[in-house]
């Protein structure tokens, strides 16, 4: 791991009306860079005001977590919201985080894991399916109707949609050229007309035949940096990883080799930044400035996870400077 300690870390240099201009003016250039996820009370003093969420004198968390994404939309362009991964997001819930951003807001989502599941995991909010195959995986029917038609009444917002796929086991694939076979079909069937992308945790699949997979569908591979993940940097220079000339995405969440459960001990409460991240940043850089040079025609999608660095509004303000 390349990464620098910070000693006594401050907040840093994340001035909200400067940030506001700079990431307006790259949206207009066809690059949005955002946080993943948004409700963090830690961000208060850099980003929020507390003093708006207060009832009778106290922080209201409630409050917060319904409102807060109006105040967000006021610096940040766009957003990844991970909460559609755990249920089908219903139209009243997404008309409702649509209404309280500006029109030109773009949301990245998602899919729901009902659909990209092989198997659930043994966890509690699985119930009585955990350990159980999923029926529903990879069924583009159900993503059809489940997913994709609450998502209408707010089209103009989507800017993403990404197939998160967990690392898969021998158990649920011998080879990744079978996972292919599977995603080729199940990418084959899906309603034309939006910008999909798919997120991979599996290293070694990250080949000539699955990209290949999804430039033949115009699907955007997500550069992530996660835990048994290579470096985004790494993954932009394999062949034929850029599979959609219209549109990238990349999302940097943890540093390889860290455990998400390391980050989250090491990071909470996220109101500072502990740990600086130069290849990440780099590579941020890198594909921002790709993204400018292509112009707008081109979007390109830029998320940041606390769990990076700790504080991803001044690993932001650090990658746009």
């Amino acid at each position: 791991m390349q990464q620098q300690l910070i000693q006594n870390p401050a907040p840093g240099p994340f001035r909200r009306e400067e940030m506001q201009q700079r990431l307006l003016n790259l949206s207009v250039q066809g690059v949005f860079v955002g946080t993943s996820s948004w409700k963090y009370p830690g961000w208060s003093g850099t980003l929020y005001d507390r003093s708006r969420y207060e009832w009778r004198g106290k922080f209201a968390e409630s409050r917060f977590n319904k409102e807060c994404i109006t105040e967000y939309a006021e610096v940040f362009k766009t957003v990844c919201v991970d909460a559609a991964y755990y249920n089908f997001p219903s139209r009243q819930y997404l008309e409702g985080m649509a209404n309280q951003v500006p029109d030109d807001f773009l949301f990245a989502f998602k899919v729901t894991d009902a659909i990209t599941i092989k198997k659930y995991p043994n966890l509690d909010r699985f119930g009585e399916l955990a350990g159980k195959p999923n029926e529903n995986f990879l069924n583009a029917d159900l993503f059809a109707t489940a997913f994709l038609q609450p998502c209408e009444s707010i089209r103009p917002n989507v800017g993403l949609l990404m197939f998160e796929f967990s690392r898969f086991w021998e158990t649920d694939y011998a080879h990744g050229r079978d996972f292919v076979a599977d995603l080729d079909k199940f990418l084959g069937q899906l309603p034309s007309g939006w910008p999909y992308a798919v997120e991979m945790r599996n290293r070694n699949w990250l080949k000539p035949a699955y990209f290949d997979c999804l430039a033949r569908h115009h699907v955007t591979h997500v550069f992530n940096s996660w835990e048994a993940m290579p470096p985004v940097s790494e993954q932009m220079t394999l062949e034929g990883s850029r599979t959609n000339p219209d549109l990238v995405a990349a999302r940097f969440l943890l540093t390889p080799g860290r455990t998400y459960e390391q980050a989250v001990k090491m990071f909470e409460p996220y109101n500072e930044l502990k740990e600086e991240n130069p290849p990440a940043r780099a590579a941020a850089k890198t594909l921002i400035a790709e993204g400018k040079a292509a112009g707008p025609k081109r979007r390109t999608f830029l998320y940041v996870n606390n769990r990076l660095e700790g504080h991803s509004l001044t690993t932001i303000a650090a990658i746009v400077e």
